[in-house]
């Protein structure tokens, strides 16, 4: 498992889920290619994220980058700003500048097939043959 992290992004985690559903099914490498032509503001950290994981997983355990693929894509609430406008009347409008956290998990096809290979063997049923003691005394 190969995972990059991003925190404090300036955009709401409505809108980074919005583009991170639409490239959950593709690979890493897809996304990326499919993110630099996304109109979408959030493309841009999403895949930036994507990236990072992609080095991680190629810099520090040599995965083989086509190989690889999305385990998780978590987008989750960040700190809220909270600032106002000065309206009419000597009023206020609240204004809340939301944030976001991104975290993206990788894995390797390869590493899931050798898991699958080298299952652990199951230990047998014990039997028991002697009878269960019984505390029962006659009267």
């Amino acid at each position: 498992m190969y995972t990059a992290e991003q925190k404090f992004i300036r955009t709401s985690a409505r809108k980074i889920r919005f583009v991170a559903d639409g490239i959950a099914h593709l690979t890493p490498q897809q996304a990326v290619r499919q993110l630099k032509f996304s109109d979408k503001r959030a493309a841009a950290p999403l895949s930036a994220v994507i990236k990072r994981a992609i080095a991680n997983a190629v810099n520090n355990d040599q995965a083989d980058q086509a190989s690889l693929r999305f385990a998780k894509i978590e987008v989750n609430e960040g700190p809220t700003y909270k600032r106002w406008r000065a309206v009419s009347r000597s009023r206020a409008h609240s204004i809340f500048k939301r944030t976001s956290h991104i975290k993206i998990t990788l894995t390797s096809i390869i590493s899931k097939l050798a898991e699958e290979k080298i299952k652990p063997v199951a230990k047998p049923a014990i039997k028991k043959t002697a009878k269960p003691i019984t505390n029962k005394s006659k009267k």
